[in-house]
């Protein structure tokens, strides 16, 4: 299956090359290029691409604004997006998941990764750039020291555990199903599962809900 993708950067140099990059990787269709925030949440509602890829830094409305338009906890049919940016910065990654965000790239991140980053959003997996993860995650948590972590309405299973920190590792289904030996279809019943016990609307949250209650460290 083809996964069609939404390229929004206000630099044309940059978007061109993104989308030359994702154009010639097979099972991958660039559908639309967005300049700015606004084109881009216009484009994404009217063509419903599998997944949205988004610099943050853009004028009139940016990357994390377009974000929560399109994926936000108010949005009953949420797309998938994933947002990539030149700079490294704190703010940015957190704004960018609490606004619904699947994954998150810097532009250096090279065509591999960032054909993994689109995969991984079209399938519902979340990828955040390697080289950041444990420690943006991690920072995410400290913002919340202040007061307790959200429980689950109901206890995890001890399986579910075991999902829960291959996910907050950067597993993707099919790494956790190999790892666990367990069918992938067990592996997304069980994150299902998580989810709804934990009130998560995707696995970045579940992500930061780990790292929050300490079962992943930096």
């Amino acid at each position: 299956m083809t996964i069609r993708v939404l390229v929004a950067d206000d630099q044309e140099l940059i978007r061109t090359g993104l989308s030359m990059i994702l154009g010639a990787q097979p099972g991958i269709e660039v559908v639309g290029q967005a300049v700015d925030g606004l084109e881009a949440v216009a484009l994404a509602r009217r063509l419903r691409p599998d997944v949205c890829l988004f610099d943050i830094r853009m004028p009139g409305m940016d990357g994390i604004a377009a974000t929560r338009e399109l994926a936000g906890p108010e949005v009953a049919d949420p797309l998938a997006v994933v947002v990539i940016t030149t700079f490294d910065l704190d703010e940015y990654v957190h704004g960018a998941l609490k606004a619904g965000a699947r994954g998150f790239l810097l532009k250096d991140a090279g065509p591999e990764l960032l054909a993994q980053a689109i995969h991984a959003a079209a399938e519902g997996d979340a990828l955040i750039a390697p080289k950041i993860t444990a420690r943006l995650l991690a920072a995410f948590s400290d913002t919340r020291l202040g007061r307790p972590p959200a429980q689950p309405v109901e206890p995890l299973t001890s399986r579910e555990e075991e999902v829960l920190i291959t996910v907050a590792r950067g597993r993707t289904n099919s790494e956790i199903a190999a790892e666990l030996h367990i069918s992938l279809s067990t592996v997304k019943t069980h994150l299902a599962s998580v989810m709804t016990k934990l009130g998560a609307r995707n696995r970045v949250e579940i992500v930061m809900w780990a790292y929050e209650t300490g079962r992943v460290t930096r």
